[in-house]
């Protein structure tokens, strides 16, 4: 019998404990992130073979083939290292061709008039069903179907399907049995998933596809509970921290409002009365606002941010480059200082001369609104009534950095800008704590970007395009994916080109260049050249994917667009079209063009909504590489697919929210309950 510690400890100890895991399948485990038995258990396949049922040649479109075929003959093709073997087979029901690439071997493992077992995907092609990816062994009488399917796991070099599926399978008979379920009984029997040990069991050696389901749902599921019981905590925290509330009649709100040439959308006036329901709110309001590319979010930021100041409170309003927070003062001191809203800049450009007084005055309250980047939660800088803090672009920012500026305040509101549509599943998973508010439509007369695809040898022609552009007063953007050259990448580099396009191809023009190693200063220089119209080109990196808003601007190609994601490229598009003429994107692709790269480009061509866009990235992509949740130090989930299991999602996020609701044993806001909580989503967690 074995008590719960020892358990644990085994479970914990590395798979040198199990048998046939040598030196050398260690160091192979290692590579995968697999150091014990429970990281082995964890090490779900990623697809599974199955043979629980013959499928003869004749069917093979229909699947793969599992069939006892006979050696019916062999031939050669190719010359010289190129020489291949063909191993032509026949079932009862069709013949067919095993192509035997760097697989000379095989000739005497499956001699003509032998039986052999055959597995794989075949196809119709020159005239016959061949295969090049197969497997096959040599057999005696007939061919017995198999009881479970076989799992595929993902391997990395020095280990193969074999040893893995064994070492599994010792784990499983030496500790299945002895997990315990973490999901509550009720709970796990009303949604009617097996056990803990079955479900670990059935999903690394099922007996159907069906099996296969049952327990991914209900490991995916205890992963989503676990991971929204603890999002749940953080609401309850949040909503008991009580802030009395002053009232205000919306003065400063109202006067803005009457200065703007435009009048607000029917989404951007819904977004605004949400967010103001919110800041009257006896708790902290904490809330994200997402919308496209140009639909009017910071505007309905500033006027939520006359709210606080009107009464009596500060607001931070955090940009991730310098280039974004300097456009968001510059707007905000044209639209809110002739109303008497005293406004500061606050970057690490600051001189040291000037810096004391500002700090200065924001600590005595003397500032209303700061604008700024980093340097907003420097430890120097010091709030006297932090009553909102706004962070745009929000995804650019790590947990940490977010963390650090909301403290600033004593329990401030916190509002949340993307430009990057987030889907349903990730909103609720990564943003779960946060209400999302959605401004969906463009304002009105703005006309959609037209975007073309242009293989790289057909550069000349856009060259021409935006030539002819340009000749009519506008102006263009040339995006590159790297600063300089390297000999690792191929790759075209903005340094090298901008001095192309402005010797060799646009020499009457004027061309300026913007990358991330430019100075401060330099980079405002150039933009401000840009925006004037004194430069008629602006050879960039992604550095003008946000905060750049020059509405001459009517052309953007992007080179190498298969090498960047596809809400960046999304974003980019955002640059152009912002004024009263047509906006056109010209993404440039290489010829060797991978089929995901080709997905990507498709989406972008077929359409201009950005929620859509965001949920063919995220499939993809998937959720990790489109938010950058590694780096932002966000939780990765390891079971459940957010691609897949949005309704699994909410389920859990139902009866996680329900639990907190009905039961006051989980009322407490301390963040120990939190972490002890999330600890459980873990099930081999010692704690």
């Amino acid at each position: 019998m074995y008590t719960e510690s020892v358990f644990l400890r085994e479970l914990t100890q590395n798979v040198t404990i199990l048998k046939g895991a040598g030196p050398s399948t260690i160091r192979a485990l290692a590579n995968l992130g697999i150091h014990n038995v429970a990281d082995l258990l964890l090490h779900l396949p990623r697809d599974y073979e199955d043979r629980t049922q013959l499928v003869p040649l004749s069917r093979f479109s229909e699947g793969k083939v599992y069939t006892a075929a006979r050696v019916i003959g062999h031939d050669w093709f190719g010359f010289g290292r190129m020489r291949t073997l063909k191993i032509i087979i026949a079932d009862e029901s069709s013949e067919a061709a095993l192509l035997c690439f760097n697989r000379p071997f095989l000739e005497q493992l499956a001699p003509i008039g032998s039986i052999i077992q055959v597995y794989g995907k075949f196809q119709f092609k020159y005239g016959e069903i061949q295969s090049s990816s197969f497997e096959i062994k040599r057999i005696e009488g007939g061919l017995i179907p198999e009881s479970e399917l076989s799992p595929v796991y993902p391997l990395t070099e020095k280990l193969n399907q074999t040893s893995v599926r064994k070492l599994v399978a010792i784990a499983l008979d030496k500790f299945a049995s002895h997990l315990e379920d973490e999901l509550p009984a009720p709970l796990r029997e009303a949604r009617e998933f097996p056990r803990k040990y079955e479900a670990i069991r059935e999903i690394h050696f099922p007996s159907s596809w069906e099996q296969v389901k049952r327990a991914h749902d209900a490991l995916a599921y205890e992963e989503l509970f676990y991971f929204q019981l603890g999002i749940a905590l953080r609401v309850r925290s949040r909503r008991a921290k009580k802030i009395e509330r002053r009232p205000c009649p919306g003065v400063l709100a109202s006067r803005l409002r009457e200065r703007l040439p435009y009048s607000l959308t029917s989404d951007q006036d819904s977004v605004l009365a949400q967010i103001l329901d919110d800041m009257r709110k006896p708790y902290p309001m904490a809330r994200l606002m997402q919308g496209d590319v140009g639909s009017g979010k910071t505007i309905v930021a500033l006027l939520a941010a006359l709210y606080a100041v009107e009464r009596g409170g500060q607001v931070a309003i955090m940009a991730p480059t310098e280039l974004l927070a300097r456009q968001h003062a510059t707007i905000a001191a044209h639209l809110v200082e002739p109303l008497g809203v005293r406004l500061a800049f606050v970057t690490g450009a600051v001189s040291n001369a000037a810096r004391p007084p500002l700090l200065a005055a924001l600590q005595s309250g003397n500032i209303d609104i700061a604008i700024g980047t980093h340097a907003l939660f420097s430890e120097d800088v010091v709030f006297k009534n932090l009553e909102l803090v706004v962070i745009d672009e929000q995804q650019r920012f790590g947990v940490l950095q977010r963390i650090a500026l909301y403290r600033k305040g004593h329990i401030p509101d916190l509002l949340m800008m993307t430009a990057t549509p987030i889907p349903r599943s990730l909103a609720l998973t990564f943003f779960g704590d946060l209400q999302v508010s959605t401004i969906e439509h463009l304002p009105p007369g703005r006309k959609p970007v037209v975007t073309h695809l242009a293989r790289e040898d057909r550069r000349a022609s856009v060259y021409d395009f935006v030539r002819q552009r340009l000749a009519e007063g506008r102006q263009a953007y040339f995006v590159y994916p790297v600063i300089s050259g390297s000999d690792k990448h191929d790759l075209r580099d903005a340094e090298s080109m901008a001095n192309h396009l402005a010797k060799e191809v646009f020499p009457e023009y004027k061309i300026g260049l913007l990358h991330s190693r430019l100075n401060d200063e330099t980079k405002m220089e150039v933009m401000a050249r840009f925006a004037s119209g004194e430069l008629s080109i602006l050879v960039a990196t992604t550095v003008v994917e946000v905060g750049v808003d020059v509405p001459n601007a009517t052309v953007m190609v992007v080179e190498h667009a298969e090498r960047f994601g596809l809400s960046g490229l999304h974003q980019l598009r955002g640059r152009i079209g912002r004024g009263v003429h047509q906006g056109y994107c010209f993404l440039v692709y290489s010829k060797e063009l991978s089929e995901e790269g080709r997905d990507r480009l498709k989406a972008l061509y077929n359409t201009a909504d950005g929620f859509a866009i965001a949920e063919e990235d995220l499939k993809i992509r998937g959720p990790g590489d489109m938010l950058g949740i590694e780096q932002s130090g966000e939780l990765r989930l390891a079971i459940a697919d957010m691609r897949k299991d949005f309704e699994l999602l909410k389920l859990a996020r139902h009866d996680a929210f329900g639990i907190i609701e009905r039961d006051p044993a989980l009322n407490e806001p301390e963040h120990a309950v939190i972490a002890q909580v999330l600890a459980r989503a873990n099930p081999f967690s010692e704690k």
